[in-house]
């Protein structure tokens, strides 16, 4: 039990955690297929859903991160195995 009692949260919130988790199934989805096409997107849709939300910080925290880290892989498994970047 908390000491601080829970306040439901708005849609506001429910729509950034939404949003974070797509952005990281975007970002894994971009490493495979595409990645200077798709990743971009899922960053940007990352920070969006960090800026809208302070209930789920950790989880869009995590978005962010997570798209940072599927670029740089996505861009170097495109070079290396010589598929098209976008």
């Amino acid at each position: 039990m908390s000491a601080v009692p829970s306040a439901p949260g708005s849609a506001r919130e429910g729509v950034a955690g939404f949003i974070a988790a797509a952005s990281l199934f975007a970002s894994l989805l971009g490493v495979v297929y595409r990645p200077a096409r798709i990743i971009p997107v899922a960053i940007l849709l990352a920070l969006l859903s960090a800026r809208m939300t302070e209930r789920h910080s950790r989880l869009a925290g995590l978005a962010v991160a997570a798209g940072a880290a599927c670029f740089v892989i996505g861009m170097a498994i495109a070079v290396l195995t010589k598929n098209p970047l976008y």
